[in-house]
């Protein structure tokens, strides 16, 4: 874990996370706790023009 300071924040990001091949999803999992229960996760490059252009 790390502290990114408020200033250094662009937007926002569109986060995928990497589900396990051998465990299953769980309905009780929401974008509330996701966070806390994947470890990893894909950036959406994609969501629109401005992202792709920042992330890449």
């Amino acid at each position: 874990m790390g502290v990114i300071h408020l200033d250094s924040i662009v937007r926002g990001a569109h986060l995928l996370p990497k589900f396990p091949s051998d465990a299953p999803v769980y309905r009780e999992i929401n974008y509330m706790n996701a966070l806390d229960v994947y470890t990893s996760f894909y950036v959406n490059k994609f969501v629109d023009h401005h992202a792709f252009k920042i992330a890449f």
